[in-house]
């Protein structure tokens, strides 16, 4: 069989979650053949993102994030905010905790998109977990008083929190893992097929912009791999999945999208599409941490919590508001406290352009190295509380024409005065789970934010110094039949002929829960909705 090497039926711009799922699934017939450019290394290049108890190795490792900053957030402290995200295959699906949650039925049921329902979504959920091979981890002592104590403060046990109600659950989350290694996206769905002569995939590659013709119909992507400006020619359809800070960022380097913001760049109009990089919002966290009687004796952050802290909002009544992760400080409070200080502590543009980040990091991974440290973390353990439904929206816009510069992205946290209440409410009950008889065994001093705060002043100020974000983006390619929507039920852009996006960045309202299983279950969908497309 002879071939155009630059020419494929479906190019996918961005090899995460959603991304690898697609080409795994579109690959599948060996009729097509398929590209999937990823901007980030080729996962064996980093070991640790193929371990399961490696994400805290690949949460430090600068080659597989990519460093972002917000623009100074108001209801921060103006503070501009770290926002990295995965960057290599499987994206962050490759270095995350591991989380697979599917969210709540109220979750999809307030996406008011047909087709996209709970009862939709769940068989796609079942045949994906089938492939992944999703479970749970063996309880501990620790996490079982952690239960005791939520029990006792209005949660209840929850053996199955995929099942769709999540108001008031606790229990074990389950995760994509099987004996030492991640089941990532990108393990299960891309790393078997390397293989398949029709499945091209392009690593160090970063996309530059979808080129149109006067049909607005894409008919390539340009892309740069290894310093040289390339071509690939799309015979069928290109399907952005670099998730929802970049495949908005990508649209408007193509021409669409507001146009004011294009024109503002130099770049010419293709199609005025108001909603591009629009309704971006993510789940804000606080941590509260606490110095334990004795050891914790989990690795990993394995339970999930949800409640509804805030009975006054005009949330469904079945919906939960925020969601509680008890974190054994042992897992990975080194490898955070080597992340987070730098991005705290280092000013952006210093941050992306000098090695000051990195002898800082080094001088936090030096302070944890003497024996009575490590000692004293394994006592520490935190309840982080997650505003899971904020009504704060925020955008993404570009702040330059030159694809290699990060976008200008505002995720206006606490811009909506209701999430700010939430989030005092959420810390609020965390602090009487930590205080709860059930916990009594570990017990300790509130070491953050400590005993003295305790107004709503005081919360307020303490949300604002430390909210940080919890990689959940989502929102900036509105699917819906609303105004302001960017893509319909199908995932095709709107006033393009053969563009859909397939990420994060479609979901019109985020799930109250982590978002690495929605992603691969929107991956899965489209492989569902492109075939059915070329079927006729």
């Amino acid at each position: 069989m002879s071939f155009d090497p630059d020419v494929f039926d479906y190019v996918i711009l961005g090899g995460g979650s959603a991304g690898c799922v697609l080409a795994g699934r579109l690959s599948e017939d060996p009729s097509l053949r398929v590209l999937l450019l990823e901007t980030g290394d080729r996962a064996e290049r980093h070991p640790e993102s193929l371990r399961a108890d490696g994400y805290k190795d690949a949460f430090v490792n600068d080659d597989l994030l990519h460093h972002r900053f917000s623009v100074p957030q108001r209801h921060c402290g103006r503070r501009p905010l770290f926002l990295g995200s995965g960057r290599g295959m499987g994206g962050s699906g490759s270095i995350n905790a591991m989380v697979y949650l599917r969210g709540s039925e109220a979750d999809f049921r307030a996406w008011d998109v047909p087709g996209w329902g709970w009862s939709d979504v769940v068989p796609a959920y079942e045949q994906l977990e089938r492939v992944l091979d999703v479970r749970s981890r063996e309880p501990t002592e620790f996490t079982e008083a952690c239960i005791a104590g939520a029990e006792e403060v209005g949660f209840h046990r929850e053996r199955d929190l995929d099942r769709g109600e999540l108001l008031g659950a606790l229990g074990y989350e389950r995760m994509n893992y099987r004996g030492e290694q991640r089941r990532s996206a990108y393990v299960a769905f891309v790393q078997p097929h390397l293989d398949r002569i029709n499945l091209v995939v392009r690593t160090g590659a970063h996309a530059h912009r979808l080129v149109l013709d006067d049909r607005r119909r894409v008919v390539a992507v340009e892309y740069e791999e290894g310093g040289t400006r390339r071509t690939a020619q799309v015979r069928r359809e290109a399907v952005l999945c670099a998730g929802a800070l970049e495949s908005p960022k990508l649209l408007m380097l193509s021409g669409v999208g507001p146009r004011d913001v294009l024109r503002a760049h130099g770049i010419e109009p293709a199609f005025d599409l108001p909603g591009v990089g629009e309704n971006l919002h993510d789940h804000p966290n606080v941590q509260l941490f606490y110095f334990g009687k004795r050891a914790v004796d989990c690795n990993y952050p394995q339970l999930y919590g949800f409640h509804r802290a805030l009975p006054e909002s005009d949330l469904p009544a079945d919906q939960a508001d925020t969601c509680y992760v008890f974190y054994p400080a042992r897992s990975s409070f080194r490898e955070a406290t080597m992340r987070m200080v730098p991005a705290l502590t280092v000013p952006p543009a210093l941050y992306r352009r000098t090695r000051l980040p990195r002898l800082v990091k080094a001088g936090v991974g030096m302070a944890f190295r003497p024996g009575f440290v490590k000692r004293a973390v394994e006592r520490v353990y935190g309840v982080v509380v997650i505003l899971g439904k904020p009504k704060s929206r925020g955008t993404v816009r570009l702040a330059s024409a030159d694809p290699r510069e990060q976008a200008a992205i505002d995720p206006a946290y606490f811009a909506d005065p209701e999430d700010m209440r939430a989030m005092i409410a959420g810390v609020r009950l965390a602090r009487r789970i930590a205080a709860a008889e059930g916990l009594r065994p570990w017990g300790g001093p509130e070491v953050l934010p400590g005993a003295f705060v305790r107004s709503d002043a005081a919360l307020a100020a303490f949300v604002r110094r430390m909210a940080m974000t919890t990689y959940h983006y989502a929102g900036t390619c509105r699917m819906g039949q609303v105004p302001g929507s960017v893509v319909d039920p199908q995932l095709r852009v709107r006033g393009v002929e053969n563009l859909r996006v397939a990420d994060a960045s479609i979901i019109p309202e985020v799930p109250v829960s982590a978002l690495n299983a929605p992603s691969m279950m929107i991956g899965w969908r489209a492989a569902d909705l492109l075939r059915a497309a070329a079927a006729g």
